[in-house]
């Protein structure tokens, strides 16, 4: 019995003609196809079991180390992002397993303490550091003990270009736009799901209430969290209905950005969020200058990057991988005295 091919042919007739299809999946290392699941079914569940999606958990999306067990964490916002990419992609006949790939693996390149833990990362290497490029090396090479994922260029392509040319002030020109309709998918939906989840967080911490989003916004998008999901992701859908482009309306897209631009304003740049971030970056710097002067004081596994990429290399990698917990615990085994007792 030949599922996958069954599998094949369904997907086939199911997507619109402009989806992407499982068979035109291509590889940097060729591999045997496997029985049952679609091609990019495999990258899904690759990333779903990487030990980097695991650490998500313990990262910070916005408020660092909140007290709460609501409060969204990278993890979280993942899931949300995969969510809202498969409703979007469902609704417009593209390939789910694809999206929920890319989705899954958009963030596994982040750093402890959020984005401000990538500042700190882009300050100490020559060339810069950005977590959706960070995200695509780990599936390519820090993975499996370097062997990597071996992901499909379209799952790593929808990974590296998930961002928008605007966000976190850093421009993607050098990246390009995503190639397929799936990663338009992807871009569209981390855009609404941390509107979303963030405004959420940050009326539960009590930052900003709802009076005091722009009333042109609430106008447009809706009077309240749930009518702005519903506006966004039905707009994404309408707009992009029976097209090659996955897009929003030029009105929705003015005030979804309206919208990004205040919570810049109220949350990300003020208040809560940021009272622990120089400690924070403090703690992140004092750890990539102890692991770049002392690489034998990294695990085994870095040896190899050390000898190909160099000390300085190998620290931002291991430190960019650390969730917030272990980069505290890290830094207090290293620089922190221990009290002791005499016999």
């Amino acid at each position: 019995m030949r599922i996958r091919e069954q599998l094949e042919a369904d997907e086939d007739r199911r997507l619109a003609k402009y989806g992407t299809r499982s068979t035109s999946a291509t590889r940097e290392r060729r591999e045997e196809v496997d029985a049952v699941r679609l091609a990019f079914a495999v990258d899904r569940d690759r990333v779903l079991h990487s030990k980097a999606f695991r650490r998500l958990k313990h990262k910070t999306q916005v408020f660092l180390a909140p007290v709460g067990d609501h409060y969204r964490t990278r993890l979280t916002h993942t899931l949300e992002v995969s969510q809202i990419g498969r409703s979007i992609a469902r609704a417009l006949w593209l390939n789910e397993d694809l999206v929920e790939a890319m989705a899954l693996g958009h963030d596994i390149g982040h750093t402890p303490f959020g984005h401000i833990g990538e500042e700190v990362l882009a300050e100490f290497l020559h060339d810069g550091f950005r977590h959706n490029e960070q995200s695509v090396r780990i599936a390519e090479k820090l993975e499996k003990n370097g062997k990597g994922l071996n992901l499909a260029n379209q799952t790593l392509d929808g990974i590296l270009k998930h961002s928008a040319p605007t966000e976190g002030g850093v421009e993607t020109a050098a990246w390009g736009e995503p190639e397929t309709p799936e990663g338009w998918t992807v871009r569209y939906a981390d855009k609404i799901a941390y509107l979303h989840h963030d405004i959420d967080d940050a009326m539960r911490a009590g930052i900003v209430d709802e009076e005091d989003i722009p009333a042109d916004v609430r106008g447009a998008l809706g009077r309240d969290r749930a009518e702005r999901l519903d506006t966004m992701i039905y707009d994404v859908v309408v707009t992009s209905y029976g097209k090659p482009t996955v897009t929003m309306s030029e009105e929705v897209l003015e005030a979804t950005n309206a919208l990004r631009r205040f919570m810049f304003d109220h949350v990300y740049l003020a208040g809560p969020a940021k009272s622990e971030d120089e400690k924070a970056k403090d703690l992140l710097r004092a750890l990539l200058e102890h692991f770049e002067r002392r690489p034998q004081d990294m695990p085994a596994e870095y040896k190899r990057i050390v000898e190909v990429d160099g000390s300085k290399r190998a620290a931002a990698d291991y430190v960019s991988g650390m969730t917030d917990r272990y980069a505290f615990d890290t830094y207090t085994s290293i620089f922190i005295p221990r009290s002791w007792q005499l016999a």
